[in-house]
Formats: structure tokens, sequence, C-alpha cells
């Protein structure tokens, strides 16, 4: 491959690391365990087993890293997952991570979440290798006010539903650990990530906008949005991964200087309603398009009406800031479910590909500010 600057530098700080990825079979973790073996990581992964489809299941997530099926719900469940391995960077992305499940299942979220996150943490802790730990939550971890300011770091933990809340009680029992047991100048350090609403190839979820889209354009069944106005900020997977990537490689060698919360969001323009981005996933289709109808029923549970994220710290103190404006997202994001429907045999490497292309972005200057890429137009549907 060829690599940019940015590239490069991750790679010095993950070549023969030993890396715990948990989730690695889900959405977001299947791309990052992707990065993480192109940047010559060995990668560990424990998680439930994958869906079908899933992006694990379609690229072949499980050939490339030493896939393993666990519970994170219990020490003795992951002890047993992990089998005694040590590692140098744990990151912790398994979660229950549908707001609509919650309402259905609140005492798993929290079991998965919240419970979760703790045995994580303190099965990590007791690694003697050891050098950093990233918790991976969620936008929806915020004390939601229904405002149209960002919401910054420092703002209060809180959640109205059983998925935020849970969120907010994993960044709560992060800062715990961070402050009782990882807090050596010198020792491993603990951070936290807050990433926007992700879209990408392969994801599958359950009541997620873009998965359903993408299979009404399979199936031709309409998908049936809820709440066409709720804004959200809308990114690329490959964005928020990058800026884990990069939290990841300080960890490894400072990691005291950034043993902290961040946020992983989108430009300002790209905080857009859910109509806005779901028109604009029917504009880039090609062929048989997704459709879509607004059917809001009387006793649908309450979301979050307004969700934005102050990502400042992160472009100042990590020099991460994102790539792609929303159109090139989308682009990206269609063009992957049409490759898979059409060429499923080389997704794996079209996968690889869109990793290539969105790196080539990466050009860094001496200020950590990346440069546009170039827009791609893709043809509307017939």
């Amino acid at each position: 491959m060829n690599a940019t600057l940015g590239e490069i530098r991750l790679m010095e700080a993950f070549r023969g690391r030993r890396v715990l990825v948990t989730g690695h079979t889900g959405f977001k973790g299947g791309w990052l365990s992707l990065w993480l073996r192109r940047l010559g990581a060995t990668v560990v992964g424990v998680a439930l087993p994958p869906t079908t489809p899933s992006f694990c299941t379609a690229v072949g997530i499980e050939d490339l890293v030493d896939s393993r099926i666990g519970d994170i719900r219990t020490e003795d469940g992951l002890r047993e997952a992990i089998g005694g391995l040590d590692f140098d960077l744990v990151i912790h992305m398994a979660a229950q991570a549908i707001v609509r499940t919650s309402y259905e299942a609140p005492v798993d979220t929290y079991l998965t979440n919240a419970v979760g996150t703790a045995v994580v943490l303190e099965t990590a802790r007791r690694m003697p290798s050891l050098r950093g730990i990233i918790v991976v939550t969620s936008d929806k971890c915020y004390e939601n006010r229904e405002w149209m300011w960002p919401y910054r770091e420092n703002d209060p933990m809180g959640g109205r539903d059983p998925y935020s809340s849970s969120k907010g009680c994993a960044e709560l029992i992060a800062a715990a650990y961070r402050a009782s047991f990882f807090n050596i100048i010198g020792g491993p350090q603990l951070a936290t990530v807050r990433a926007g609403n992700v879209i990408g190839g392969g994801d599958w979820g359950v009541d997620r906008l873009v998965a359903d889209l993408a299979r009404s354009a399979s199936t031709g069944v309409p998908t049936r949005i809820r709440n066409p106005a709720n804004i959200r900020p809308w990114q690329h997977v490959l964005e928020p991964i990058r800026g884990y990537l990069m939290l990841g490689a300080r960890l490894l060698n400072d990691g005291h200087r950034v043993a902290d919360a961040w946020n992983f969001g989108p430009d300002a323009d790209a905080d857009v309603n859910v109509g806005t981005l779901a028109s604009l996933v029917v504009t880039k289709w090609r062929g048989e398009c997704p459709r879509y109808v607004v059917d809001r029923q009387e006793d649908e549970p309450p979301e979050s009406v307004v969700l934005r994220l102050d990502s400042t710290k992160s472009r100042v103190g990590l020099g991460w800031k994102p790539l792609l404006r929303l159109d090139d997202a989308v682009a990206m994001t269609v063009e992957w479910y049409r490759t898979f429907n059409q060429e499923p045999s080389r997704i794996r490497a079209f996968s690889h590909q869109q990793i290539n292309d969105y790196a080539a972005r990466w050009t860094m200057t001496d200020e950590g500010q990346p440069a546009q890429g170039d827009r791609k137009e893709a043809a509307a549907c017939a």
C-alpha cells in the first residue's frame, strides 16, 4: 500500500503491538480491526458471534485476527476468552448499540454497556504489558438539553433512555478507574472517545437509517422513518476510527498527556436532519433505489431531537479533523453496498481500497491539519 505520512506514523506506533479489540465482530469494530492489521498490529478480538449479514462476515475479519467468542459481562467469561494473553493496548468497543433495543431490553443494555465496561477495565489493569486503554462510548452519553450548541467533553453525562444512560454510566466508570487505578505517569493510561452517528459500508444494524435504506434497495420494501426532523452529527466510520488510532498511538508512547475524554464529530455542515440524509442516500444510489416513507406512530419511544458534538479539543490536542464532506461520506457508503451486492467476493479488497482512498486525503502539515481530497460525484438513481 502507499501510506501517507499520517499512516506511516501510525505504523511506527502499532507495528508488532498486541491489541485487544472487544466487539470486533461489530460494524465499527470490524473496520477498526481491518485497519489495525493494515498497520501491522497483532489483533485479538473478543465478541459475540457475528450476525449475518455483517461487515465481519462480508470481509472475513475472523480470518485476519485471532477471533474469540466471549461474554464481556462477567470476569470469568472475559478471562476465559482471553486465555491469559497480555496486551499493549485495549480498545473496548463491545456494546449494545441500538437506542430502541434498549427500551426492549434495558437490563441487558446496562449489563453490557456499564457492567461490561467495568469488567474490561478490571481485566485490563492486571495485564503486565498494558500501556493504554480506549473506551468507546457514544455522543449520546451527554445530558441532552435539546439545544443547538454542540456538546463538549466537560459537559455533564446523562441520558433519558436506557442506551444513552448506559453510555453515560460507562463514562463515569471509566473516569473512576482512571482516577483510582490509571493515575501514575509512566504507567498505563485510560481515555474515552465519543463519536457522532457513523455511516459506512457493512452496517446491517437494526433501526439504523443507512442500513435500513440499503435493505430497502435490495428488497424493495420502503424504510420507515420515524423522526425526519431530528438532527444528528453524521460521519463516515473511518473518521472516528482514525481518531481512535491517533489517540491509541499516543497512549502507547506518552499516554498521560492524552488520558482524558475526546469527541470525534463532523464539521457543522454535516449536522443535518434524518430526512436530509435519507434524501442524500437516495440521490447517490444508481439502479434500484432505496425508498422510504415517513411514519411516526403514537407509541414510539422518545428520542433526542438535536445532537451535535464540539471536537475542538481533538483538533487542537491530537491534530485530528474530519477529512470527508457529508456528500463524500454518503457516496463512499453507497458504493460499498453496491459493490457488495454485485461482487461480494471482492468486498475485502474493496474495503482496503476505501481505506487507501481515505488515507490518501490525510496529508499532514506541520500543524496537523489535513487537506481535503477531491470530491467524487455519484450518479443518481435511474
